[in-house]
């Protein structure tokens, strides 16, 4: 009796989740309230737990944008951008454009915002490999990558094509500029990356 070949089957295929679906996960509760997880080009990744240094340097750049900013900007910390159709983030700080209801009916869209800053201890290169090209892609301005063990501030600016045409490293002793028309600031690198 002759053997027969085996069958071919398809190649699995990643389902990529929207962030409707990211939502109806949440309010279903597949998605547990004490999980920390970001939809991130329509894959779900949970983050890792926030250390005291990464706390710590979230904390500064809360207290120094919310004093340099005042009605020109809204300060968001580490809570949702959403970049349609697949992606969720929750940056550690963002600058938002002023609204009337502070968003509380919906979520920022990229266009709203002016700046996002993520700080890095373990997580450099997953922020520089997948958020802040997700970020490009969807013309976000400008990027701050807080990289705690290297000691410095990476910047990007001018998204074009999916990705950043501008990268500046930023080391202590260096000061860097808001992102604000309205209201020009100066930030010294040591005040964001602490003692």
């Amino acid at each position: 009796m002759p053997v027969s070949a085996p069958a071919i089957l398809p190649e699995p295929t990643l389902y990529r989740f929207s962030v409707s679906d990211y939502h109806q996960m949440g309010e279903t509760g597949v998605l547990g309230p004490d999980l920390n997880v970001e939809l991130l080009n329509g894959h779900i990744y949970e983050m890792s737990p926030i250390g005291s240094r990464h706390a710590a340097c979230v904390d500064r750049l809360n207290r120094i944008f919310m004093r340099a900013v005042d009605d020109h900007a809204i300060v968001r910390v580490q809570n949702p951008i959403v970049l349609p159709p697949d992606s969720e983030p929750e940056p550690d700080v963002a600058l938002l454009k002023p609204r009337d209801d502070s968003y509380a009916s919906r979520h920022p869209r990229p266009n709203e915002v002016l700046l996002v800053v993520e700080v890095a201890d373990s997580s450099l290169p997953f922020d520089q490999e997948v958020k802040v090209p997700l970020y490009a892609q969807v013309g976000i301005p400008e990027v701050w990558v807080v990289a705690l063990d290297e000691d410095r501030v990476h910047a990007y600016q001018m998204p074009k094509s999916g990705s950043y045409r501008e990268q500046t490293i930023y080391e202590r002793g260096d000061e860097m500029t808001f992102p604000l028309k309205a209201a020009p600031a100066v930030l010294a690198v040591d005040d964001v990356l602490g003692t």
